[in-house]
């Protein structure tokens, strides 16, 4: 049955996605993100639903009506050529066949990516990118909370595959969610609907903790905070999350100082020794090779140049080739410290517009949603950047969706601003007159 539903959904959405590029968008992002496929057990299982939704999109492209335009922003350059310099440090990778495959299902992203770039141009594009993103990982949050409150913690939540199959990378990827249901709860008048996004993030919360995650533990606390001092009513925000703390604490089988303790006795922990040597040996790479060792840089040829020397000190052996467990020493090793330095300022900028929207925005109750939104777009990269910290998920869909929104939001701002002025809001009178 899930099968058949599945396929009904994207096979029935294609009519409209060949006259909006923008909903091929949503449907490309709906696959990639959530997985769906990958909750079913027959033949929908590998069907190539991102490859029939890309190609359905990239099709719309040249037969939408709707219009097609990609940003000139900081942004947006500086994506360009972080994708131009992971293509340039491949050509030069030390494992050059095995990179240029792991290259490929990257550039996937980054293509749509640019399209989503190109094709969200109203608020309702823009606030329906935000529920797609928002609801793909909610729902998987409320099962995994709901599995965990059933089982006590005593067992992990898993993603369902691709990017976020392990329990690290789908808490992680939860967690950034959770501020885009918020967002949406900020901006939904109807009830019920409240209710549902207050029980999908409280469930989703305690989903993060179910992967019993030590990375996703610290951004679900930073993270906290940065959402209390973003949000509005921020007293009965502080008591919200203080009442899922404890209710969440009293439901697993550790205890705070359990789980602190794992965190900074790391020297105990063989498993997070390991982490810090493959952050040594992507080290040793960057420092030798200004490209990188491209992204199949975690082989025996590689690990037998630059990871660092065997000592009894050391609680794990550092020749185990493990992957990079840090978004910032994964982009570090794989493509040199420039390509850290794109990674770092696409960060930094996505983080200033949406800074700056805030500000211009304030103070108007029309553009409220747009101060919202940027606010929880700067919650969310928190959680991405702390939580990242100890996963390999540079490549991740839903960080570059966070581009998207911030710097599409930014374009609808600038256009809401000039139609606003009152020589251009009389030209489209005219024009409208002239028209009819």
């Amino acid at each position: 049955m899930r099968d058949i539903i599945v396929t009904a959904i994207v096979l029935g959405a294609l009519p409209w996605v060949i006259r909006h590029a923008w909903a091929g968008v949503l449907l490309w992002t709906w696959i990639s993100i959530m997985n769906p496929h990958r909750l079913t057990w027959g033949f929908a299982y590998d069907a190539p639903f991102a490859a029939i939704a890309a190609g359905a999109t990239l099709l719309a492209l040249f037969t939408t009506k709707d219009p097609v335009r990609l940003p000139r922003t900081a942004v947006v350059k500086t994506l360009v050529a972080f994708i131009l310099w992971m293509c340039v440090t491949t050509v030069f990778a030390m494992s050059l066949h095995e990179s240029v495959l792991q290259l490929s299902k990257v550039m996937k992203i980054q293509l749509m990516t640019l399209v989503a770039l190109a094709v969200l141009h109203e608020k309702k594009t823009i606030i329906l990118f935000v529920w797609i993103n928002a609801l793909s990982l909610g729902l998987l949050g409320l099962k995994g909370g709901i599995f965990t409150v059933v089982t006590g913690g005593e067992q992990r939540v898993w993603g369902p595959g691709g990017f976020i199959a392990g329990n690290n990378e789908i808490g992680l990827a939860i967690l950034v969610a959770i501020p885009l249901m918020y967002f949406l709860y900020l901006n939904v008048s109807q009830k019920l609907i409240r209710y549902g996004l207050l029980i999908m993030m409280v469930f989703s919360a305690i989903a993060v903790l179910g992967t019993q995650s030590r990375g996703a533990f610290l951004a679900i606390a930073m993270m906290s905070f940065v959402l209390w001092w973003r949000a509005p009513k921020k007293l009965l925000l502080g008591m919200g999350l203080v009442l899922c703390a404890v209710l969440a604490l009293m439901i697993m089988p550790w205890t705070l100082q359990e789980k602190i303790s794992s965190i900074t006795e790391y020297e105990q922990d063989a498993s997070a020794v390991g982490r810090l040597n493959a952050w040594e040996t992507a080290l040793n790479v960057a420092n030798s090779r200004p490209l990188g060792a491209g992204f199949d840089m975690y082989n025996p040829v590689t690990w037998a140049i630059y990871s660092p020397k065997t000592t009894e000190k050391r609680a794990s052996d550092p020749s185990i080739i493990r992957a990079a467990h840090s978004i910032y020493f994964q982009v570090l090793g794989e493509h040199g410290w420039f390509g850290l330095l794109l990674f770092l300022l696409l960060g930094w900028l996505v983080w200033r517009t949406a800074a700056r929207l805030r500000k211009r925005a304030t103070g108007n109750a029309e553009l409220q949603w747009v101060v919202h939104l940027a606010g929880m777009c700067q919650v969310a990269l928190v959680g991405y950047a702390v939580g990242g910290a100890f996963l390999s998920l540079a490549y991740f869909d839903l960080p570059y969706n966070l581009l998207v929104v911030v710097v599409v939001t930014e374009r609808w701002l600038d256009a809401w601003q000039r139609d606003s002025l009152p020589g251009n809001s009389a030209e489209r009178t005219s024009d409208v007159q002239r028209a009819a």
